[in-house]
């Protein structure tokens, strides 16, 4: 019976420390940067790991008063870039942790 104790105390030291490395995965995520780009780098858009946009940027040349449709556009294209980036990063980072296990509605 003793075994079965010691083997509970081993997991939950083993679950302890894979949540540390989760807290400092995720940490590091939102320290991350992702940048999309629409138009041949004409539009970045940046965003956080934490899917927050950041910066916009725009170069001269793509802004025309006739053509405000293309811009918006272009902005919509770069800052869906810069989300994806930061969703495939947080589902390989995130993933690791939860590969063979089945967690609905975990990442």
């Amino acid at each position: 019976m003793r075994g079965g104790m010691g083997n509970m105390g081993n997991m939950m030291k083993q679950m302890q420390k894979m949540q540390k490395k989760m807290q400092k995965a995720q940490e590091e995520l939102m320290e991350m940067s992702f940048i999309g780009t629409a138009g041949g780098g004409m539009v970045k858009v940046t965003a956080s790991g934490s899917k927050e946009i950041v910066d916009v940027e725009i170069s001269e040349e793509v802004v025309d008063p006739d053509d405000v449709e293309m811009l918006q556009d272009l902005v919509i294209a770069a800052t869906n870039e810069a989300l994806k980036q930061v969703e495939d990063k947080t589902n390989e980072t995130m993933g690791q942790f939860t590969k063979g296990m089945n967690m609905p509605g975990m990442f």
